[in-house]
This record gives structure tokens, sequence and C-alpha cells, in this order.
């Protein structure tokens, strides 16, 4: 009957919202034991409140995070490098073509290109930049705890609810149970 004190932050759809079980205002985030025995909705504001959970960090969790965000951001410095190391090069082979090349009209044209090659290197910066911001985003977003560990009289107060529930269902049983009830004395006195 008993379920540990360990609860999983869910977000629920905004159709599906009910109230919080504290303030009764309409929640979408609802609170689940890891073994699904017990829920109930909450408020995004009182699992920031101490007095009323406290958040548990998966340490391992978080050092694979930190981990994956090193080795993604070592994978785009390097990228980076080539590509410049590439730019440099090209460059370096076009001014080698210039100087080979005398005729004036044909390294205006060469100009004229590369200034339009830069102008569409340039959205793609962009889109590189907003991609970046995208990922530190979803990664903010991650670093929201997903386990709490509810303060002692909350949790009681949970225990307590789910045994009133349990009895009542038990009572039920019973009233519909037809041997509950004493029988009719079929002897005379």
């Amino acid at each position: 009957m008993s379920f540990p004190n360990v609860y999983a932050h869910r977000k629920v759809a905004e159709t599906s919202a009910k109230s919080c079980d504290i303030c009764f205002k309409p929640s979408t985030s609802v609170l689940i034991t890891t073994d699904s025995k017990d829920f109930f909705y909450i408020c995004p504001s009182h699992l920031k409140d101490a007095g009323f959970c406290t958040p548990k960090i998966d340490q391992a969790a978080v050092e694979a995070r930190r981990k994956k965000e090193l080795d993604d951001e070592v994978a785009r410095v390097k990228k980076e490098y080539e590509e410049k190391q590439r730019k440099k090069k090209e460059e370096k082979e076009k001014k080698d073509k210039e100087k080979k090349d005398k005729d004036k009209d044909k390294s205006k044209k060469d100009k004229d290109k590369k200034e339009e090659d830069d102008k569409k290197d340039k959205p793609e910066e962009k889109e590189a930049e907003k991609l970046t911001a995208a990922a530190a985003a979803e990664v903010a977003e991650e670093e929201e705890p997903r386990l709490f560990e509810l303060k002692s009289a909350f949790y009681q107060q949970r225990l307590g609810r789910k045994r009133q529930i349990e009895m009542a269902k038990r009572n039920r049983e019973r009233l519909q149970d037809p041997t509950f009830f004493p029988s009719v004395p079929k002897n005379l006195p």
C-alpha cells in the first residue's frame, strides 16, 4: 500500500489541465510516483517552494549531459576551424590566380563573385546561430529537475489520502457482499 517518496514531474496537454492540489488553480503539471501508484496535479511554482518538496538531482545524468555538451562544443569548434582553413586556402588560390591573370576585367569579376559568396555565407551563419540558440534553450529546459521528494508532512498527507481511498473501496465491497449483514433468525424463540 505504501509507495516511495520519489515523484517525477510530467506535463499534460492543456485540455487535460486539472486543479492544483495546493491552490486549486488549473495546472498542466503532474507529480507521479516512479511506480505510478500515486499522482496529483501541482503548479510549477510550488515545485520551487523549499517547504513543499526538494529536487533530487541525478549526478550521473548531469555529468553525462555536461560531457555531451562539451563534445558538441568541441565538434562545432573543429568544424568552424576546418571551414576557416578551407576559406583561407581558397582565398590564397584566388590570389594566386589573380596574380597570374593580368586581365583587369577578370579580376574585377572574381572580386564580385567573392563578395557574393560572402553575402551567401552570412545567412548560413545566422541559421547556425539560431540552431545553437534553440539547442541552448532545449538544454535550459532539461536543466529543470525532474525528480522530487515531498516533505514529510505532504508525503504523510498523500499516504493518508491513499489509505482513505483504499478503506472506502473496501467498505463498498463489503456492503455489496450479502454475507456482511447478519441473517434473519430461522428458529423460534
